[in-house]
């Protein structure tokens, strides 16, 4: 990708601080409605919170136990904008809640369950359903004793490759993207930010300014307000890590499963990346470093004794094949434990010493992040000057120009036109790329005009694809955030591919 300086007499509308969600949903935004965007992260994209997600579309069932309507009904609003928005990476998962003797009653849950169907707007996702265990192929895994359970619908979201398809939109919009790049410090001069910045990679530094400053930081929001900005210490969010733990295939079924555990606390367990299941998550506080966010043995343990709690196989430490752990920066509205915190989001806008204007972005979710970025133009064209209206409701992202229901349809397409491909790797590449698979694909005409093989279905052609077009720069951000590949690859190929990387990129840098 390209990190040509900018012209130093340029003043940019927008600048946002951070390349997850909440940074990338705001930059595309503001692009699309006409404003001049320039966004920097200092790691990877989605390379903080927003990738250590459950990774779900959802309207937060758990959520009305503390009385959060109005996010709720905005999270399940969303959710089919979204899947039609981006049906290649978003699709309806049903999630199977067994009923547990002595926790939540029955008619209590098929209560929330029945304000979950109803006051969302849902269209194209099944109702909720009432199903017997004892023959329904859902209960062939858990305990005998499970015998009756509710069956609902959400959807299932790849978290890393949404936040780099929104940057990738907001790119091809005209937005300057960096990744890698730190922001060093931020001044208010005569009412215009100026931006000191700095390239990770080489050390060089450069200035920016813009008009509006939008702290997009996640866990780093603090940070930025008394580091960057020379603010006195503050205190608006409250660190609250969630961990997953994946695990061998513990069921064949495609639905998932919604467990309730006996400290009010609820976890899923997710087909996850076809051979994989996906347990998760936690909530505690955390008082440490976001960058050294990690799961920890008591988390480990938890997971499993509630899992093994409802599956009649226990899951063990022997079965872990990989955890992550994610930080989420939730607003600080003095709730007594970290799961009653308010996942809602909080938008904080105030002024510089010369009046150059600034917003604070806390907490949200992934489901909600559109609604947050149309909340935060709302701010910025109050205060700057509006442009354009609300468009991202009816755009596809990239990649994802075709019916919502049209996945299937796009594999086969793919297998016709690259009929050397196994029909399991052309349909990773439409999950991942959707109609953009083509583009990586181009002339290809049998797998070694693919490139170097790398392992299980991974070829050069899509490493330099990564590369030219999704601002990867390590064998991290594609094994781990845009494939996920490093899962089914062995320690020798990963590094491999890490080698190739760097190969690849000093070559961009040097041409």
């Amino acid at each position: 990708m390209s990190t040509s300086q900018t012209d130093p007499s340029a003043i940019y509308d927008v600048f946002v601080v951070g390349g997850g969600i909440n940074g990338c949903g705001i930059a595309r935004d503001a692009v699309g409605r006409g404003y001049s965007v320039f966004l920097a992260e200092m790691n990877d994209l989605a390379s903080g919170t927003s990738s250590g997600s459950t990774k779900l579309i959802h309207g937060g069932l758990r959520y009305l136990e503390h009385y959060e309507f109005r996010l709720v009904r905005e999270a399940l609003m969303e959710r089919e904008v979204l899947w039609r928005n981006a049906p290649h990476i978003i699709w309806p998962m049903r999630f199977v809640l067994p009923v547990h003797k002595g926790l939540r009653p029955a008619w209590l849950v098929r209560l929330g369950l029945w304000l979950y169907d109803h006051i969302g707007g849902r269209k194209l996702l099944p109702k909720t359903a009432t199903l017997d265990m004892r023959t329904d192929p859902a209960g062939k895994p858990l305990k005998a004793d499970y015998r009756r359970a509710f069956e609902y619908s959400d959807c299932w979201v790849n978290d890393a490759r949404f936040v780099v398809l929104n940057a990738r939109d907001a790119a091809d919009r005209g937005a300057e993207v960096r990744v890698r790049t730190k922001v060093m410090r931020a001044e208010d001069e005569n009412g215009v930010w100026k931006v000191q910045i700095e390239d990770l990679r080489t050390g060089e530094q450069e200035t920016v300014r813009a008009r509006y400053l939008v702290n997009a930081a996640g866990p780093w929001v603090d940070h930025i307000i008394s580091g960057v900005l020379r603010q006195n210490d503050v205190h608006n969010v409250r660190l609250v890590k969630g961990s997953h733990i994946v695990t061998k295939k513990k069921f064949d079924d495609p639905r998932a499963y919604f467990f309730q555990n006996a400290d009010g606390r609820i976890i899923f367990a997710i087909p996850y990346e076809e051979d994989f299941t996906l347990i998760g998550t936690t909530d505690q506080d955390y008082d440490g470093d976001p960058k050294d966010v990690a799961i920890s043995d008591q988390e480990t343990d938890y997971l499993c004794a509630c899992a093994s709690e409802y599956f009649a196989e226990p899951v063990t430490r022997d079965d872990i094949v990989w955890s992550y752990s994610g930080v989420r920066p939730l607003y600080d509205d003095g709730a007594s434990k970290a799961q009653e915190a308010t996942r809602d989001y909080v938008l904080k806008d105030e002024a510089g010493k010369a009046g150059a204007s600034m917003l604070h972005v806390f907490g949200g979710k992934i489901t909600t992040y559109r609604k947050l970025a149309e909340s935060a133009l709302q701010k910025i064209s109050d205060t700057i000057g509006a442009k354009g209206r609300p468009w991202t409701h009816a755009e596809a992202l990239p990649g994802g120009e075709f019916p919502a229901d049209g996945y299937d349809a796009q594999v086969d397409r793919l297998v016709a036109d690259y009929p050397f491909l196994e029909r399991g790797h052309a349909a990773r590449l439409v999950r991942l790329y959707g109609l953009r698979a083509w583009n990586m694909l181009g002339k290809a005409e049998s797998t070694e005009d693919l490139g170097r093989h790398f392992g299980h279905d991974l070829y050069e052609a899509e490493l330099r694809y990564l590369v030219e077009h999704e601002w990867a720069v390590s064998g991290e951000d594609v094994l781990w955030r845009r494939t996920k590949r490093g899962l089914h690859i062995s320690a020798e190929e990963a590094a491999a591919v890490d080698g190739f990387m760097q190969t690849l990129c000093e070559a961009q840098k040097a041409g």
